[in-house]
């Protein structure tokens, strides 16, 4: 907390170019030394340092976490903030060996020096495309984590191809945003609209509590389910541990009311296991389903896209998810506070199973129709996975 305050607003010397990532490919997306002639926006990297892209990544993905091999959210990690992981993995150098190809395709190497924000001029304003957004307020914050809109004419060349089509957007399960009565009053509105197309966003979701994304697929889910076929953890409280855990008196209550020792000798938590979730009486949605997914589609996000693939009406769009398809490590995943150094940590308490799981093959939910990201499409600001959304309304029959 204190480093955390200390560097609060302090601007580090840093490498000097974010890079749109991925596979084998880097695109310049931003330069910090503003004045450069050469390095500039769209301009293809091939190498730094004499690392190429594939050995750059190679390094760089054992410092981030994944769950098993979906390893696109590292992309996506590395394409919003390169100078951050570049600064951190590699160290500081003074100037810096970028190979990139000019406009006649031929390969080039150029010599670029550290950006230093003290002995900058231009350190008083970042690139506009990275300008630091003003605090939002709650309402404003709450209205970034979910949003539903019907498309209007502004939306669509030809809106009259696109009938009736609702997007709802949600970038968190997490508590604070009213989900259960955003559902309700959202659902309750599509009906009204008689809405024909249900475009759900959940691209950015990084998770949050199991509930609220069972509530959301009890109005979509045409079958009842259940969240885990085994949801267990090895402990029953944490022993002489306790005091390192965050809340650990409540959460060792948990531990003690809600599990119970089975035969495999873990301790299964009965109501994730058991209880069923069945379809809403009022307001359910019976009509097509398009569901977003990508890297940072994480942990109850991803349990929701699992609960939905399969489904007839329903078809997911984008990438595969971050978040494993057979399983991951949750439920409680309170922070642990080490005792030497005070530097904190989180750890899963439970082991998750998926219902009706697949192969454990360590990969993510796989989308029906992939989007592979494009670093033009990046340059220029389109939204590949939307608009492919949007094709695949159109193309019904």
């Amino acid at each position: 907390k204190k480093y955390a305050a200390a560097m609060k607003g302090v601007r580090l010397p840093s490498f000097p170019l974010f890079l749109k990532v991925y596979g084998d490919s880097m695109v310049i997306m931003a330069n910090m030394h503003r004045k450069d002639s050469i390095l500039k926006r769209g301009l293809p990297i091939k190498s730094i340092d004499g690392y190429t892209v594939n050995e750059l990544t190679n390094i760089m993905f054992r410092y981030m976490p994944t769950d098993g091999y979906a390893e696109n959210i590292n992309y996506i990690r590395l394409s919003n903030t390169f100078p951050y992981y570049h600064r951190n993995i590699f160290g500081l150098k003074k100037n810096y060996q970028v190979g990139y190809v000019d406009s006649l395709g031929e390969r080039r190497l150029v010599s670029v020096p550290v950006f230093d924000p003290i002995s900058d001029s231009t350190a008083r304003r970042r690139p506009d495309s990275l300008q630091k957004p003003s605090k939002p307020s709650k309402k404003d914050r709450i209205n970034e984590d979910r949003s539903l809109l019907f498309i209007k004419d502004s939306l669509t060349r030809s809106h009259m191809e696109i009938k009736n089509t609702a997007v709802m957007t949600l970038n968190t399960f997490d508590g604070g945003s009213n989900l259960n009565g955003f559902f309700r009053r959202s659902f309750r509105l599509i009906k009204e609209q008689h809405a024909e197309n249900l475009v759900i966003d959940i691209r950015a979701n990084g998770g949050g509590k199991v509930n609220n994304y069972a509530k959301l697929a009890t109005y979509l889910r045409i079958n009842k389910f259940k969240v885990a076929d085994s949801a267990y953890a090895i402990r029953k409280d944490f022993g002489g541990y306790g005091k390192y855990f965050s809340q650990s008196f409540i959460n060792n209550l948990a531990l003690g009311i809600f599990t119970t020792k089975r035969k495999d000798g873990n301790y299964h938590f009965n109501y994730w296991e058991n209880h069923w979730f069945k379809p809403e009486k009022q307001n359910f949605y019976s009509g097509n389903i398009y569901l977003i997914i990508s890297g940072p589609t994480f942990s109850a996000a991803t349990l929701f896209a699992h609960t939905m693939k399969n489904q007839s009406n329903v078809t997911l769009v984008g990438e595969e998810t971050g978040g494993g398809d057979h399983g991951n490590n949750g439920l409680m995943i309170p922070y642990i506070t080490l005792p030497n150094t005070k530097m904190k940590v989180r750890m899963p308490i439970f082991r998750v199973i998926q219902f009706e799981h697949g192969e454990k093959n360590g990969r993510g939910v796989m989308p029906d129709v992939y989007v592979a990201p494009s670093a033009k499409a990046a340059l220029d600001q389109v939204d590949l996975k939307m608009k492919k959304t949007l094709e695949l309304i159109r193309e019904q029959k």
